[in-house]
């Protein structure tokens, strides 16, 4: 992993690079404020070599194509710069967030795009998982270990100093630079290479389990195609737990309660070829889940 910052007018323009690789910047937001300080922070993070970012935060004065206008005429990017859309506003909807992401990528082809949002924007308010290029995750925990499942680009862990913290998933500077200017010799996974099975354990408590459905063209061609619940649980065939599921088609959720127990066997919910995400909630231990095709 690699280390950066996250600045706005609130931090100032002399900034400590020192152990950074990259830097994100406040430009926009809405379509009536320009951070006065975006092109000295810029400026500084270019002179000591930084990936260089700015960020446009999102919210609901104004159409989502104007506000994407509005960015990247302000933003002082360059060539080879990163792009991101800032959610964070609960007026802002998953929807108003895909339609600025398509109007930037449209504005803006050739830079990388990332989506900025915190886990319970995520997890909760997201349906289509739409993050551009990557996501960039705002969660205070351990850096490189945010709670999504999801792969993510960058991670937002603290804001300790004054300053938000981040890492990025590289593996060196150069990666970083690889990546932003679309010349990283290693492909991302496509189709073909997602996986066709996946497993693990839902978690007890308020947050819902959010598991991402696998894509490719062995899962879109395969007949069948399940989620699988059951107990994980050792020494105790009287163990039972009612999981709450929630599908994701694209563009609504099917809602359902399966009961499980030790003795029972599995609960089979079957999924269709539409459907990209999952949710899963419970308040007792032991469950876990897969995803399957055949």
């Amino acid at each position: 992993m690699i280390a950066g910052v996250d600045v706005s007018s609130y931090q100032p323009t002399n900034y400590d690079t020192s152990g950074l690789s990259f830097v994100f910047v406040k430009a926009t937001e809405g379509t009536g404020y320009v951070n006065p300080l975006q092109a000295g922070q810029a400026a500084h993070g270019r002179a000591a070599g930084l990936v260089v970012g700015f960020y446009h935060y999102l919210d609901s004065s104004a159409s989502m194509w104007a506000q994407a206008e509005y960015f990247v005429r302000q933003c002082d990017s360059v060539p080879g710069d990163i792009l991101a859309c800032d959610w964070e506003e609960s007026s802002v909807s998953g929807a108003d967030k895909d339609a600025f992401l398509a109007a930037v990528r449209q504005l803006r082809p050739s830079h990388r795009l990332v989506l900025y949002c915190n886990t319970y924007f995520w997890k909760n308010l997201d349906t289509t998982s739409d993050c551009a290029d990557g996501l960039w995750i705002a969660d205070i925990t351990t850096a490189g270990r945010p709670r999504v499942q999801h792969p993510w680009t960058f991670h937002q862990y603290s804001d300790s100093g004054g300053i938000d913290r981040d890492v990025g998933n590289f593996g060196s500077a150069t990666e970083l630079v690889a990546w932003a200017t679309h010349t990283d010799p290693t492909p991302p996974p496509w189709e073909t290479d997602m996986p066709q099975w996946i497993a693990g354990s839902v978690t007890p408590g308020a947050e819902p389990t959010v598991v991402l459905v696998p894509h490719g063209n062995a899962w879109s061609t395969a007949p069948h195609r399940c989620l699988h619940l059951g107990m994980d649980t050792v020494g105790d065939p009287s163990a039972r737990a009612s999981v709450r599921v929630a599908i994701h088609n694209g563009s609504g959720w099917r809602e359902s309660t399966a009961t499980v127990s030790a003795s029972g066997g599995t609960v089979d919910v079957d999924l269709t070829n539409s459907d990209v995400k999952i949710s899963l909630q419970t308040g007792d231990p032991g469950v876990a889940y897969a995803v399957e095709t055949w």
